[in-house]
């Protein structure tokens, strides 16, 4: 199975990117699950959390304000005015 290639991008900075083997979202018209393959994706979100399910095993949840989330050839692009990780940090995550 393919690996995702995933970018989260706040107003100011990059906040994670890396290679992906899921990434859920909770997009304005109910949670999307994105997995290696899926269809070309335009979507709104809404707040909440995004879940991304690393290759190296890690679970990275960044809480996001309104934004959107692109998917094109396992590209996955979340555009937020902010992120932040749920433990408190309001720099949001590290990029990688």
């Amino acid at each position: 199975m393919a690996d995702l290639e995933v970018d989260v991008v706040a107003a100011d900075r990059r906040v994670w990117r890396g290679a992906a083997r899921m990434v859920s979202a909770p997009a304005a018209d109910g949670d999307i699950g994105i997995l290696p393959g899926h269809t070309p994706l335009l979507a709104i979100l809404k707040a909440g959390d995004v879940r991304i399910q690393a290759n190296d095993g890690a679970s990275v949840t960044l809480r996001v304000d309104e934004g959107f989330l692109s998917v094109d050839e396992d590209r996955v692009t979340v555009v937020v005015q902010t992120a932040v990780e749920p433990s408190g940090d309001a720099r949001g995550g590290r990029a990688r």
